[in-house]
């Protein structure tokens, strides 16, 4: 008889050939299953109670915050509906079970624009001030990161596994591979950042083209997302900002700031390569200096005399 491990590892194996989803989201599965058995310590599927999971339910509300427990039931519940799906158990203990949420709205954290101005030119200059050849290549990488980053509100993971064909500087394009291996493609408008990219794409062309990835790093691979972070951090530093800034937020604030401008929203959601409208809608929360100046001007009391 098969035990609760094996079936685990049958399913997590399924994900990957069957249902396509990527190193991430199977680890992520991995790490909750493992909690959920541990937890559990049942050795047979069939021992799978509505009170075992409902106690394994109530374990993670005590131990996690509300989104992380919600994604973890979610993952332990996707496994149950494979096992029921390969008639591997006869009730899904989890039809008779009721859960729900009452998470808190989280507002996306955004870069002010006059403190992400600052940065910027905090790393043009230092990008001028370098002594040397290798000062030199590096900040302008650091440059080329950064104004990607904020001009096409790209995810950190998504940028450091950009190939060298994924962009096309002929057609001033980025094809960007984004989660569940959704494709988006990018269009670059702004002249300062396609000038930026093209000479980083000439300067640092042989290592492009021998490492297959836009931005390679010292030993030929991708640079890495926590190189990204510490990048930001010290530019920050230097620039005398008095906020911590990572690499998502200029995601977000690429959403917000078109989002003032008055682009549709769901223009906003093929470029963030959100899959539904549900997840891009948080940006509609923190449009609050946009909100004020409806108010101020549009709305028809300013109109009355009395």
């Amino acid at each position: 008889m098969k035990t609760l491990t094996t079936h685990i590892n049958n399913y997590l194996s399924f994900c990957k050939t069957q249902k396509c989803l990527d190193a991430k989201t199977i680890k992520a599965y991995r790490i909750d299953l493992n909690q959920f058995s541990t937890h559990s310590k049942i050795q047979n599927i069939a021992d799978a109670t509505v009170d075992c999971l409902e106690a394994f339910i109530a374990f993670l509300h005590q131990a996690y915050k509300p989104k992380t427990a919600k994604r973890k039931i979610a993952s332990v519940k996707a496994f149950f509906h494979y096992l029921e799906y390969k008639d591997l158990i006869i009730i899904n203990p989890f039809n008779k079970i009721q859960v729900k949420f009452r998470e808190p709205i989280i507002l996306p954290k955004i870069i002010p624009l006059p403190a992400l101005e600052t940065l910027l030119r905090t790393i043009y200059k230092q990008h001028e001030l370098a002594a040397t050849t290798y000062q030199k290549r590096k900040t302008l990488q650091d440059i080329t990161i950064v104004e990607l980053l904020f001009s096409t509100g790209i995810r950190i993971s998504e940028l450091c596994l950009l190939q060298a064909s994924d962009v096309d500087l002929l057609d001033n394009t980025i094809l960007i591979f984004g989660k569940g291996a959704k494709e988006r493609r990018i269009q670059i408008e702004n002249t300062d950042v396609l000038d930026i990219l093209t000479r980083y794409q000439n300067c640092f062309y042989d290592q492009i083209i021998e490492s297959n990835y836009f931005f390679p790093n010292r030993s030929g691979q991708f640079v890495t997302d926590q190189y990204v972070r510490n990048m930001i951090n010290k530019y920050t530093t230097l620039a005398g900002l008095n906020i911590h800034i990572t690499p998502h937020m200029f995601r977000h604030t690429f959403a917000t700031s078109l989002l003032d401008a008055d682009v549709d929203i769901r223009y906003i959601q093929e470029l963030l390569g959100h899959s539904s409208i549900n997840v891009t809608e948080i940006y509609t929360h923190v449009t609050t200096a946009k909100q004020r100046d409806i108010l101020r001007t549009k709305h028809p009391r300013r109109d009355f005399h009395i």
